[in-house]
């Protein structure tokens, strides 16, 4: 019997909230359609649109907020494992090492403190800021329900009351059901007149703190890093000067040769092998450049006695695989003076170039002395080429000018001399190409032949200088 009184309430109570609902439904219908008033308090309204933006700042500030804990979470695993690294290549000998432990170990802790007062400071006290929206939110939504119930209930007595047919019994009801509703409303509205308001200003004092707190967490972390760096420093540098002598030398990665372009190279037979003899010229004592731009005007090999004592040869990739050939520092070379009606009057009377030559014989010049030249006009190196030549190779990018002698190690390179003009062209396959090897034919060998596959080869790059 209690069982199927208690499915009666409960049943009758499923009944009237579905009744509540049609009734609320009608009423928002007849409101928009214009045909029912509707309560309206734009001050309420004012405050509602404030704890909606509120809300919308305060949830963008808990996430931004989360991104930064996470951010600073991954600084300090990237900070741990880079002390963890230094912990591993410095040598038990060293001085220094128990330093270097501490601050390594100090760092770790340092971190983790910083992470942790974020979070109890910071996001902890966001959490709690944010926490007390939800239920605000539910009772914005359950005063529009009542506002909704109060005005149904009005509007419902209003017609009793204008009925031609009155029903003093059905009137009194909906009186009562009316004062029933305008209660449950206006309480709702009064407190939440006064919470949302307030609320709304206490943002601003929350602002404050939250980023008071982030800013002084941040700075003393930063301070606090700042010496542990600086303590490291120190060791790194007490470190330095014990073992001074010893110098670091990058280098750059060696030249990949490839099988394709050396079969190639192979098919033109002996004619292009390495020239013997090549030196390269030794530096200066007090390794200053040279004081004067050298122009070779023809490609005959040096003799071997030219080279001065004791200067090292530049070593090609085949000899050392570690990097790519290094060019040694120029030397200073003494330069000849050429007269003006040997250059071709090139020049008027007011510019006399100065050019360095280093042939057997200053009457042998060639006539392609006037397609590449560097002269020194008031102080600084000009370069030029007759006007008019367009036999260049296929896909020819620009010139350089070798700046030593290079001696070449394979089939597939080019022997260079200091001041050989070499006509830079693309790779056929751009995967070929080495780092710090670029591919072409000497300007005086394709004017000769004009022919790419008996006269293209690879050079190293830090040999020559680009002049066009």
């Amino acid at each position: 019997m209690a069982e199927m009184g208690s499915k009666g309430v409960t049943a009758g109570k499923i009944a009237s909230n579905v009744q509540k609902k049609l009734t609320r439904a009608q009423e928002k219908v007849l409101q928009k359609l214009g045909k029912a008033d509707e309560t309206k308090d734009e001050q309420f309204e004012q405050c509602v649109q404030n704890f909606n933006k509120q809300l919308s700042e305060g949830t963008r500030l808990q996430k931004d907020l989360r991104t930064y804990l996470a951010s600073v979470k991954a600084m300090h695993e990237a900070s741990k494992k880079l002390n963890e690294c230094l912990q591993e290549v410095y040598e038990p000998d060293w001085p220094g090492r128990d330093e270097a432990n501490k601050i390594a170990e100090n760092n770790d802790l340092l971190w983790m403190d910083y992470h942790q007062k974020l979070v109890d400071q910071a996001l902890l006290t966001m959490d709690t800021y944010l926490g007390q929206f939800p239920d605000i939110k539910s009772r914005i939504a359950k005063r529009g329900r009542k506002l909704v119930d109060y005005d149904s209930a009005r509007h419902h007595y209003e017609s009793l009351q204008t009925a031609k047919k009155k029903d003093e019994a059905k009137i009194a009801k909906a009186e009562e059901e009316l004062i029933k509703a305008q209660k449950v409303f206006e309480e709702m509205n009064v407190d939440l007149q006064e919470e949302l308001p307030s609320l709304w200003n206490s943002r601003v004092g929350f602002y404050v703190n939250t980023f008071q707190s982030i800013a002084g967490l941040e700075e003393n972390f930063h301070k606090e890093m700042s010496k542990l760096n600086q303590n490291l420093n120190d060791v790194l540098v007490s470190l330095e000067k014990q073992h001074g002598s010893n110098t670091f030398t990058v280098k750059a990665q060696p030249r990949k040769k490839t099988k394709l372009f050396s079969r190639l190279r192979r098919k033109k037979g002996s004619d292009n092998a390495p020239a013997k003899g090549n030196k390269s010229p030794s530096p200066p004592p007090d390794g200053s450049p040279a004081a004067t731009p050298e122009i070779r005007v023809n490609h005959e090999p040096e003799p071997a006695g030219a080279a001065t004592p004791g200067a090292a040869l530049p070593k090609s990739p085949s000899q050392l695989r570690k990097g790519p050939p290094v060019p040694p520092p120029p030397k200073h070379t003494p330069s000849k003076e050429v007269k003006q009606e040997q250059i071709l009057s090139l020049f008027d009377d007011t510019f006399v170039p100065e050019i360095s030559v280093t042939t057997p014989s200053q009457s042998s010049l060639p006539a392609v002395v006037v397609e590449t030249f560097s002269a020194t006009v008031n102080g600084t190196v000009e370069s030029g080429s007759a006007a008019g030549r367009l036999d260049l190779p296929p896909g020819f990018m620009f010139k350089v000018q070798a700046q030593h002698d290079y001696t070449a190690t394979d089939t597939d390179e080019l022997q260079l001399k200091a001041g050989d003009v070499v006509l830079v062209i693309p790779f056929q396959n751009p995967e070929e190409q080495d780092e710090g090897w670029l591919m072409g034919v000497k300007e005086s060998d394709w004017n000769q032949h004009k022919e790419l596959e008996k006269c293209r080869g690879v050079f190293p790059e830090n040999f020559t200088e680009r002049v066009q």
